[in-house]
């Protein structure tokens, strides 16, 4: 017999599910607003907004590249979790499983830090990937100095007690 409580929960569960849907499958032209009044009608408008939100400047190189490395590691973290929570799994599994959670919080940390450290060093703004032994660096600016790209090399590898594969390229 199910109690008010678990009755509760559900029928607030259904609503959330079938609100979510709702709003998933909801046309875009419905989301938009124009000074007020509920959707736009106007399908020049509705083009001119689509295509505002479309663009992606040059700049924003640096920012779509940790974005799609954030979802990337989102979801491995979250497959990693899955497995985690699995009962089938034996303790040694489970080991294996965290210390490969923890590697991926250590990474992050890593590049983070990375990151700070050439902005604070060299003023660029830089995008870091780290991956096994191979340390990829992209830096955003038109100077594209040998000088500076050795010296960022020499910077990330003091951070490293092993050898490391380090790449530098400079996006404008």
């Amino acid at each position: 017999m199910i109690n008010k409580q678990g009755l509760w929960f559900l029928t607030l569960t259904s609503l959330a599910l079938v609100l979510s849907v709702y709003y998933i499958t909801m046309p875009n032209e419905l989301l938009l607003t124009n000074n007020g009044s509920v959707g736009i009608t106007n399908k020049e408008e509705v083009d001119k907004v689509n295509k505002e939100t479309t663009t992606i400047k040059e700049s924003d190189i640096i920012t779509s590249m940790r974005v799609e490395l954030d979802e990337e590691r989102n979801l491995l973290r979250d497959k990693l979790q899955n497995k985690l929570s699995d009962s089938k799994l034996t303790v040694d599994e489970k080991n294996e499983v965290y210390e490969d959670l923890r590697y991926l919080s250590e990474t992050n940390t890593k590049e983070s830090m990375l990151e700070k450290k050439i902005k604070d060093e060299f003023q660029l703004e830089s995008f870091i990937k780290i991956s096994d032994d191979t340390v990829s660096v992209v830096i955003k600016g038109s100077n594209h100095d040998k000088e500076t790209a050795i010296n960022i090399m020499k910077t990330i590898q003091q951070e490293f007690s092993e050898k490391m594969y380090i790449s530098v390229s400079f996006k404008e």
